[in-house]
């Protein structure tokens, strides 16, 4: 799995001009499946997410975690991130798990993050989304589970 991670003031996602998911403090997730994902990765990412210390404390380091700030997730899914670009012009998505496959880890992924505590909004798997996002910092990092 693959998770693009930004840390954010607020973020939505709209589908068909209709709001089906908003945050405010916490971080916006890009989540990518790949073909050999297992149930093991989403409980990595998810645990890491949960506890990874990019929120600043009161002298501007980088202290904590999602869970200590109280902070939400939108989770989007997101199979491009497994587009492979090296040849020719048009990516190719061979790498990205089938949609059957890749929707139950993503629910899996974000049925963990509640579990845990977070606050999980959600895009529509499969749909055409219209996400913003006001990025905090900006912060960004990419994770993956391999």
């Amino acid at each position: 799995m693959k998770v693009v991670l930004q840390r954010t003031k607020e973020a939505a996602v709209h589908v068909d001009g209709e709001c089906v998911g908003s945050i405010k403090r916490g971080v916006m997730l890009l989540v990518g499946v790949t073909h050999d994902d297992t149930i093991e990765d989403a409980v990595y990412l998810a645990e890491k997410i949960a506890h990874l210390r990019i929120f600043e404390d009161k002298n501007g380091k980088m202290n904590h975690s999602l869970k200590d700030v109280s902070g939400e997730a939108l989770s989007v899914s997101q199979f491009t991130l497994y587009g492979d670009t090296r040849k020719g012009r048009r990516p190719n998505f061979m790498n990205a798990a089938k949609p059957n496959d890749a929707i139950e880890l993503y629910k899996h992924f974000n049925q963990l993050l509640q579990e845990m505590g977070i606050h999980v909004e959600t895009g529509t798997f499969g749909a055409m989304m219209d996400v913003s996002l006001v990025n905090d910092g900006p912060v960004t990092f990419i994770l993956e589970s391999k």
